[in-house]
C-alpha cells in the first residue's frame, strides 16, 4: 500500500480513538514522501486528540519545512485547521488573521469562510460572522441570492485584518 493510503486507512479506521491514532500516525510521519507533510499530519492526529498546544507547534513546523511547496492542497487544510486549533487555544485574533490570510483553494471549498465565521462569533463579532456565513451560502442559492447579498451587506463592513 502507498503512503498515502496507509494515512487514508489510518485515518478512516473506526475501531481508534482519536488519541490511540496519534502513534501510529507518528510511525507514519517519519516515512511521510516530505517532512512537512509528515508533520501536517501528526499534527491533525493531535488536534483530532484535542491536543492543541501539540498540534499548533505541528502545524507550525509543517509550514516552517514547507508544505506550502510540498502540498498545496494540505497547505490549504492546514491554514483551516490551525486556525481552528488556535480559536480553541483562545488565541481567536491569531485565527481571525490566519483565516482572513489564507487563500481561496479548491480543495476546502467555503470552509474557510465556515470557521472564520465561527471565529468571529467567538470573538463577539456576530454580525460579522453571520455576514461572513451569508457570503459563503450565496452563490448556492438557486433563488434569493441577490437580497441575501444585500442583508449581508447592511450587516457590517468586511472585517479588517
Amino acid at each position: 500500500m502507498s503512503w498515502e493510503a496507509d494515512v487514508a486507512a489510518l485515518w478512516d479506521d473506526e475501531s481508534l480513538d482519536d488519541a490511540a491514532r496519534i502513534e501510529p500516525m507518528r510511525r507514519l510521519a517519519v516515512a511521510a514522501p516530505h517532512r512537512s507533510v509528515g508533520l501536517f499530519e501528526l499534527a491533525g492526529a493531535h488536534d483530532a486528540a484535542g491536543s492543541e498546544h501539540e498540534a499548533d507547534a505541528l502545524y507550525r513546523s509543517a509550514m516552517d519545512a514547507g508544505l506550502a511547496d510540498d502540498d498545496p492542497v494540505r497547505a490549504a487544510q492546514l491554514a483551516i485547521q490551525h486556525a481552528s486549533t488556535l480559536r480553541n487555544l483562545g488565541r481567536i485574533d491569531e485565527a481571525i488573521a490566519m483565516l482572513a490570510a489564507a487563500p481561496e483553494h479548491p480543495s476546502t471549498g467555503a470552509a474557510r469562510e465556515a470557521f472564520l465565521a465561527l471565529a468571529l462569533h467567538s470573538a463577539g463579532r456576530a454580525d460579522d460572522a453571520l455576514r461572513i456565513a451569508l457570503e459563503a451560502l450565496a452563490p448556492t442559492l438557486p433563488l434569493y441570492r441577490r437580497s441575501v447579498l444585500a442583508y449581508a451587506a447592511e450587516l457590517t463592513e468586511p472585517p479588517q485584518t
